[in-house]
């Protein structure tokens, strides 16, 4: 009697789910301790992450964990939906260059500080021990958009830097307790950067850029089940390198400076901007307290020491030699807890706090202003029967206060960028999500 509908509904999830791949490419995502995200409209916002790596209680661990799809019976397909609001905003201090002037930066993720995301996932019972899945979201990826004529507008407009993956993946029983699985991780992405050139006279001119390419990485996950409540996860993600190979577009710039960008080249050349998604491990625990409570545990690690050149823009218009700047990032940790605690036979609540350490010593570059951040999780997942399930989220990152104290080399008046002095207060970050899981 429920199969008709139970189809249809899955129809409509892949449907949505391909829309929303489009909206999470245009949209993208910033977040503290690097731009690589837990949150992709799943149960594990409301656990702050705490269990990624070992939870595997529905289709999402596709992406989580591979391995643990060998848990998972029959098909199964999870819609994940969630929408992002951010207050991050640029704070003048005084002390940036008079000649900057004093416009603020307005909310500057996505639009006007909202956007939305998700991801879709799907595990497919070949047998009992072999599993195959597709998970398809953006879990990479920062949309900043600053007002055109803020202080910081020689430094960086608009900035939008996306990587969005599908994940093909395999997963097969060794023993009782132990499964392994690996995923082909195929990101497209996508880099489009707008910066403010001084003509120290009249209207600013402005540096363009825009690639997409395509970059190839692999999963590999591993779980071993102690006991029926008691699981372990281990994960390795490596690196993505995309190598955007935008050409640099200058408008506006006045005939005596565009005649100077012609001679030195810089004029529609071709710009080396590869970086690289930083490679990743995790290792997640959980453990089945009673028939009512669960723990859940993380430890993990990202080499943003690799990332690579990001910053574009010019620091001497009367002698300009390069467009890119390298910012020095360094690897970070991570840590979570959370629990699971099931309050009656079709609802079962969420809690999770988590850290993620700074990748960006002392001063934050406005082209990336995130650094560490914590996280706090809750949420609520209700089994309607057999086949259907549907849950809702929230968690608020807070990453505290970035300052930015970038000092020029030369004064605006002279065709330099000019100080900009100033700091991102009391970032925060509020994702709300809801998911949908079907059983077939």
């Amino acid at each position: 009697m429920n199969t008709f509908p139970a189809c249809m509904r899955a129809k409509h999830a892949l449907l949505a789910a391909m829309a929303l791949s489009v909206g999470v490419l245009a949209s993208g995502k910033a977040i503290a301790g690097g731009i690589i995200l837990y949150e992709v409209g799943t149960e594990d916002v409301g656990l702050a992450a705490a269990g990624y790596a070992a939870r595997a209680q529905d289709a999402t661990t596709v992406l989580t964990n591979p391995a643990g799809m060998v848990r998972l019976d029959g098909t199964q397909v999870q819609l994940g939906t969630q929408l992002l609001y951010s207050n991050l905003k640029f704070s003048n201090s005084g002390a940036s260059s008079l000649a900057l002037g004093n416009n603020g930066s307005g909310n500057i993720v996505g639009n006007n500080g909202w956007f939305p995301g998700g991801g879709l996932f799907i595990s497919y019972s070949v047998s009992p021990d072999l599993k195959l899945g597709l998970a398809a979201t953006s879990t990479f990826g920062s949309v900043l958009d600053y007002n055109d004529n803020w202080v910081g507008r020689y430094y960086v407009q608009q900035a939008t830097l996306i990587g969005a993956s599908l994940l093909p993946s395999i997963a097969f029983r060794v023993t009782d307790k132990l499964s392994l699985g690996a995923s082909v991780n195929a990101m497209y992405g996508y880099l489009k950067n707008e910066t403010g050139i001084n003509n120290i006279f009249g209207a600013d001119g402005k540096l363009s850029m825009s690639d997409g390419t395509w970059g190839w990485g692999g999963n590999l996950g591993l779980m071993y089940e102690a006991t029926p409540g008691t699981r372990f996860g281990l994960t390795y993600s490596s690196r993505v390198k995309l190598d955007f190979e935008p050409q640099a577009r200058f408008s506006g710039t006045g005939p005596l400076l565009t005649a100077l960008l012609d001679a030195r080249g810089l004029n529609r050349t071709t710009v080396d901007l590869g970086i690289t998604v930083p490679q990743q491990a995790m290792g997640s625990v959980f453990y089945t307290v009673n028939d009512r409570l669960a723990l859940l545990g993380n430890v993990g690690w990202q080499q943003w020491s690799k990332f690579g050149d990001v910053e574009v823009g010019l620091a001497d218009i009367n002698n300009p030699t390069s467009v890119t700047t390298k910012l020095d990032f360094k690897d970070t940790w991570h840590v979570a807890v959370g629990a699971q605690y099931r309050i009656s036979e079709p609802w079962r609540l969420n809690f999770g706090i988590a850290y993620d350490s700074a990748f960006q010593s002392g001063n934050v570059s406005p082209i990336l202003p995130t650094n560490q951040g914590w996280r706090f999780g809750v949420g609520g997942q209700n089994q309607v029967d057999k086949t259907f399930a549907w849950g809702l989220a929230a968690e608020y990152i807070y990453g505290g206060t970035g300052d930015v104290n970038n000092q020029a080399v030369l004064p605006v008046v002279l065709g330099g960028r000019g100080n900009l002095v100033g700091s991102y207060d009391n970032i925060g970050i509020l994702y709300m999500s809801a998911n949908f899981n079907w059983k077939f």
